[in-house]
């Protein structure tokens, strides 16, 4: 049950009240954004919240069970802080959300509403559409281990322990020229093998994309010049010259866990797990599948 001050529950009371929606967004990198859709900037909690930001919130549902309750924040894109690129590249994926009731007058009269998170982020040629998911989002997502054959460990975390800072899985290079969207040949690789830098992260150092990530798809070497693969296209476009600094890649299987960087002992997967063929598999006399342990 939410506690409202007794100056803004008399003013809720009283027949004329002067109300604001606000919105506080905080992104993954740490910034915050403020948005009202009141006609002035109102400032509270060293948060000043842009007027006619061109958001615009459905109703907002609520339920008495864990489901995730959603609200919908739509707008267009007339602040100069909200940027199309800015929305395909991700910025505001799962940004934390706090919808506050205002009174416009004494801001310091005010209420949070609820607490959520930026979930999918719909497009139109003028428009957007954000939703906002509740906490209760949160209690959907896999907690735990997972039974498989590959490690579920991410490369370089406290599970895994490898030193990516090592020089021998990481390196500093720059782009020689675009092949295609997201293909482009590099310089400064020439030490490494074909394939050592696949499945790997890119951290650009310059260019439009400076402090973004990307996830390497390839590593090929062609006349033995470096050539680089992404996973996904970034939305800001790679030019020459634009510098990066380059993780080597893991493809969880235990062989490259040893080879590559000698760290079996700290391997997360199950690599004797039986496949999902083992269900099929039926007694034989010369097939070595006469039924005994596995």
């Amino acid at each position: 049950m939410k506690q409202i001050d007794p100056a803004l529950q008399a003013h809720l009371d009283d027949g004329t009240t002067t109300l604001a929606w606000c919105w506080r967004i905080t992104r993954a990198d740490g910034v915050s954004f403020g948005f009202t859709d009141h006609d002035c900037t109102l400032v509270f909690e060293d948060t000043e919240f842009e007027p006619e930001s061109g958001f615009a919130a459905s109703e907002i549902r609520a339920g008495s069970d864990l489901s995730v309750d959603a609200q919908d924040a739509e707008g267009v894109l007339s602040s100069d802080r909200i940027t199309e690129t800015d929305i395909l590249d991700g910025r505001w994926d799962n940004a934390e959300v706090e919808l506050w009731r205002v009174d416009w007058a004494d801001t310091s009269q005010r209420v949070l509403m609820r607490r959520g998170a930026v979930g999918q982020i719909r497009r139109g040629r003028m428009a957007f559409v954000a939703e906002v998911r509740s906490l209760a989002h949160v209690l959907g997502q896999t907690v735990g281990r997972t039974f498989q054959a590959g490690c579920d460990a991410g490369l370089g975390d406290t599970r895994c322990g490898v030193d990516l800072e090592n020089p021998a899985y990481e390196a500093s290079g720059a782009v020689i020229d675009l092949l295609r969207d997201r293909a482009f040949t590099a310089a400064g690789l020439a030490g490494f093998s074909a394939g050592w830098f696949s499945f790997g992260t890119i951290d650009w150092t310059s260019g439009a994309n400076a402090g973004r990530r990307a996830e390497v798809l390839a590593h090929d070497l062609v006349d033995g010049v470096a050539v680089l693969t992404l996973l996904e296209a970034p939305v800001r476009a790679v030019t020459e010259g634009d510098g990066f600094i380059i993780h080597a890649g893991c493809d969880k299987r235990i062989e490259t866990c040893s080879a590559k960087f000698g760290n079996v002992a700290n391997f997360r997967g199950f690599p004797h797990i039986p496949g999902q063929d083992t269900i099929l598999r039926y007694a034989s006399r010369d097939g070595g599948h006469e039924g005994g342990v596995l």
